[in-house]
């Protein structure tokens, strides 16, 4: 790795990423900035891991953050070791932690449950890292901020409606959206709302960087004037029974020509996928020239590549 290599990247302090708030606003324009270093110039970045080993835990299926965290890894010149199935199946998390942490320099861990990713964190000497939790989901999160500045150039003032079920990606942009400026409103049904805790949270963090964040029950609402409309499945894996009850609950929270036409004319479409089309999304909107759903999936890998060469170059 050549010293322009080192100097691109500015190192977090050694600790895991189980939520959002450990990397602070400071780090999160950092690793943007790096990432658009890192999707640009990827022969520079090659062998800055040379010889680091990553462990992915993974209970839950997964595509984008399966795959996007192995080329992440690997294209920075570090190995891949991948576990697929609970974590905690033959032993206990404390031990899985104490065991990887022996072998690998970071555990990349996509769980059912936060306490899963926070037990790995307090027994690991290596850095843990969030692919995704039932609460959060950090590092969709850093993607839908590098896609965000891309499209959108400077981001505070701006607006993003996310519209749909109070769940782990909505947890997830109230604690980062704020913290660069971003105004973010949140329309759910009722009883679907995010949690307590993380709405007060977010809050607080709104507030601190005088940016708004709204919870509300009209998507109308929500969206007027937005410069971005964001949306996620109705029933999330694990829900797939509730999946019929959901469907007449959110069915006036579809994101739709008609409810895209409050936002700007030229306001962006995001969805983290998967998408249930015709669900939460018609086809004619995920499909149109104001979808960028393909970038943000895309800029999964460059925000990773980005969070890694932070943690452990």
């Amino acid at each position: 790795m050549n010293k322009n290599t080192l100097k691109a990247i500015r190192r977090i302090p050694f600790r895991s990423i189980t939520y959002d708030l450990e990397l602070t606003a400071e780090e999160v324009a950092s690793l943007m900035d790096l990432a658009a270093k890192v999707k640009n110039e990827p022969v520079q970045f090659r062998d800055a891991l040379r010889g680091r080993n990553v462990a992915l835990m993974f209970e839950k299926p997964s595509l984008r953050t399966r795959l996007t965290f192995e080329l992440a890894a690997r294209q920075v010149g570090a190995e891949t070791v991948l576990s697929i199935g609970p974590v905690a199946e033959r032993e206990p998390v404390k031990d899985v932690a104490r065991n990887l942490a022996r072998w690998v320099q970071c555990i990349v861990a996509r769980t059912f449950e936060q306490e899963t990713i926070d037990e790995l964190a307090r027994n690991s000497e290596v850095p843990v890292v969030n692919a995704l939790s039932d609460l959060y989901h950090p590092c969709q999160a850093l993607a839908d901020v590098f896609t965000l500045k891309e499209k959108l150039g400077e981001l505070r003032g701006r607006k993003v409606a996310f519209v749909g079920d109070g769940n782990n990606v909505a947890h997830s942009l109230m604690l980062t959206l704020p913290r660069q400026g971003v105004n973010l409103t949140v329309a759910t049904p009722r009883g679907y709302e995010p949690k307590p805790r993380v709405v007060e949270i977010a809050l607080e963090m709104a507030d601190a960087y005088n940016a708004e964040l709204c919870i509300t029950h009209d998507p109308k609402e929500a969206v007027a004037g937005a410069d971005a409309v964001y949306t996620d499945v109705w029933a999330s894996m694990g829900q797939e029974h509730q999946r019929d009850k959901r469907r007449r609950h959110f069915q006036p929270f579809q994101v739709n020509s008609r409810l895209m036409a409050r936002a700007k004319p030229e306001a962006l479409f995001m969805h983290c996928l998967p998408a249930k089309r015709g669900e939460e999304v018609t086809d004619e909107v995920i499909e149109s020239p104001q979808s960028v759903v393909f970038d943000q999936a895309e800029n999964r890998l460059h925000t990773q590549k980005a969070l890694l060469l932070m943690l452990l170059a």
